[in-house]
């Protein structure tokens, strides 16, 4: 398995913090944001890490990273999106990378208390199709929110008004070497993007997605707000 992080976008919701430099490179409490989902990547036992990125301030992952051997890496791999197609549109530009292997993929303003070690472990036995991890929140309706039934999905909504559940998708995604060309046939979204929900909800069509539900606290920090509650998060209880 390989793993994928995604840290484009220009960060618009965290301006003017992000004029100077990429989001993903912001501090949550004492080590820049990206270091949370390369240490969960690192931890979990994958060794092949490709960073998405983008923007005027890409150059910043280079000097601050280098190779990853901070990491105990060997080689950190980077490429570059231009623009913002959205969340699949990036994920597409690692099929390369992924060489039909499949990919654990975190988005880069993502934090878990815990490690995702357990869940890396149980999709490999899963062998294929998808795996999300989902949290349940008090504001559902900021997410894609997923309905179940016992161990099945039965669909994920984006933001919906009246949520069908308070199962909050998260940034971590598990998918097999055809979500490439589930990508491929994707089309943008009246915000002009590729969804990953439409990824993942196509996977839920053909009866090939898992689930696993958090443990422990899990925030995003691509607002101001939820920049701060990580910084308390991290501040109080720590994470990989």
């Amino acid at each position: 398995m390989k793993g994928v992080i995604l840290a484009g976008g220009l960060g618009t919701r965290l301006d003017p913090l992000t004029r100077v430099t990429n989001k993903h490179l912001l501090p949550v409490y004492d080590r820049p944001m990206i270091h949370y989902p390369l240490r969960q990547l690192v931890g979990a036992g994958i060794e092949r890490i490709l960073i998405v990125t983008g923007g005027p301030h890409a150059g910043h992952f280079l000097r601050l990273l280098g190779n990853g051997h901070e990491f105990g890496l060997r080689h950190l791999d980077y490429t570059y999106q231009d623009g913002e197609g959205g969340i699949a549109e990036a994920l597409g530009l690692a099929e390369h990378f992924a060489e039909g292997d499949s990919i654990c993929v975190i988005l880069g303003d993502n934090l878990f208390q815990r490690p995702i070690t357990p869940e890396v472990e149980r999709f490999q036995r899963q062998g294929k199709g998808a795996r999300i991890l989902l949290k349940e929140v008090d504001d559902p309706e900021r997410f894609g929110v997923a309905e179940v039934d016992g161990d099945r999905v039965l669909g994920i909504e984006e933001k919906p008004l009246r949520p069908k559940s308070r199962l909050a998708v998260t940034g971590c995604y598990f998918y097999d070497a055809r979500v490439f060309d589930i990508i491929r046939t994707l089309e943008p979204s009246r915000r002009g993007e590729l969804e990953i929900t439409d990824v993942n909800n196509r996977y839920i069509s053909q009866g090939e997605m898992t689930y696993g539900v958090v443990e422990g606290w899990w925030t995003d920090a691509g607002t101001v707000a939820s920049l701060y509650r990580a910084t308390r998060l991290i501040a109080g209880n720590g994470a990989p």
